[in-house]
């Protein structure tokens, strides 16, 4: 009798395997996936960070702004940055020292809103009220005899600009503040001046001051 013999089909490598080849090519994908991503982390881009407090309404020049390198990936061009700041811009909020500077914190000195006025506080200033706080303005109405009327809120949201007291003691009476308030309410403060109110500021207090500031001046970050 002849022997049958059975002859198996020769195996295939294991790279020809379809299996194998789409397992490294995702291999590869994922890393470079965690590469680019990476670098993007990495990747530096030049902006502004201010020098100091700048309330709104304040011109904003090379002297309130530093550039430094930071890593914002893909809200880098939010941010201001050489090149993009408009010569003559303002301050649209408060913009505290050391903050990056938002793009939509400055703008044109045409759409501002806000202004400054100075008035004398009647009553001792606290020391928390430094340039950048967001403060009430009170006014107290003259009344025959000396005395005043019963305060009340003249300005809801105004932003300290500037405070000058006698010997630099923040906590004397009668120091002088120089306010940002919204144009609107810049009739009423300097009518309550030249009638002769009693004027105190009062911090803003268990309030998210950003909000008050977007309020004041109609501006988000």
């Amino acid at each position: 009798m002849t022997a049958v013999e059975t002859v198996r089909p020769r195996a295939r490598a294991f790279w020809a395997d379809t299996r194998f080849v789409l397992g490294i090519v995702l291999i590869v994908a994922s890393i470079a996936g965690v590469w680019a991503v990476v670098a993007a982390a990495r990747t530096t881009v030049p902006v502004f960070a201010a020098t100091r407090t700048i309330v709104p309404g304040e011109a904003v020049s090379g002297d309130d702004l530093r550039v430094v390198e930071v890593a914002l990936g893909q809200v880098g061009d939010a941010y201001a940055a050489p090149g993009l700041l408009a010569p003559g811009a303002v301050a649209t909020r408060t913009i505290e020292s050391g903050e990056l500077v938002p793009r939509s914190a400055v703008g044109d000195p045409a759409a501002a809103r806000t202004t400054t006025v100075v008035v004398d506080s009647a009553t001792d200033v606290p020391a928390a009220i430094a340039p950048g706080a967001v403060v009430e303005l009170w006014a107290a109405a003259p009344l025959d005899g000396g005395r005043f009327d019963t305060p009340r809120i003249l300005v809801s949201a105004a932003t300290v600009a500037a405070v000058a007291v006698d010997d630099g003691v923040v906590s004397n009476a009668g120091a002088s503040l120089e306010l940002v308030i919204d144009r609107a309410d810049v009739a009423d403060t300097l009518a309550a001046v030249a009638a002769g109110s009693s004027l105190s500021v009062v911090p803003v207090a268990g309030v998210d001051t950003t909000a008050a500031r977007e309020a004041q001046t109609g501006t988000s970050p």
